[in-house]
């Protein structure tokens, strides 16, 4: 029995990590992914692998990576090893990209889309609090995070504007199989 697999989208500041957190925590099965990203790994915040430029090139020419994309001046990578679980059973999510969609859905065809939203002052709340970006530069990350997703995908929505419990509930419901 083959897996299922999600890509989790939604706009900066949504809780997109927190949620994943929540997941990997209520569900050991899972297999989380961990992305490259070419920044160094003392950036912090999601738990990713930091490669150099050299390094992600080296890892695509290789076909280590099962999707990648850019976005935000920078390249992500997902390990097709990570990818490949599903094939022994397990329930594979990865945190993803819009960008990344139209390539995934053809790659994967049985991919779900969980997309986490908050409302835009929410997103502002909780991006002034990472104190990485001004005020002024959040509001133009904010107005460009359009939630249009590639037409014919499976999407779930969850939206994570309140407690943290509810969100989780709704995420993790995200997870199971459709009833027949």
């Amino acid at each position: 029995m083959t897996g299922r697999l999600f890509a989790v989208v939604g706009p900066s500041g949504a809780g997109k990590d927190t949620l994943i957190d929540a997941a990997r925590a209520a569900r050991p099965d899972l297999v989380v992914v961990r992305r490259a990203i070419t920044r160094p790994q003392s950036a912090g915040g999601e738990d990713f692998d930091g490669v150099t430029d050299a390094d992600f090139d080296a890892r695509l020419q290789s076909g280590a990576f099962a999707l990648w994309w850019k976005a935000n001046g920078l390249r992500y990578g997902i390990p097709a090893s990570a990818i490949a679980l599903r094939d022994t059973g397990r329930d594979v999510l990865f945190n993803g990209s819009r960008a990344a969609l139209d390539q995934a859905a053809v790659r994967f065809p049985d991919l779900v889309v969980i997309r986490v939203t908050a409302p835009s002052q929410v997103l502002m709340e909780r991006l002034l609090a990472r104190g990485r970006e001004t005020r002024e530069e959040i509001a133009a990350r904010i107005a460009r995070s359009g939630l249009d997703l590639p037409a014919g995908l499976r999407v779930v929505d969850v939206i994570n504007d309140g407690p943290l419990p509810q969100a989780t509930a709704a995420f993790l419901a995200a997870l199971q199989p459709v009833s027949a």
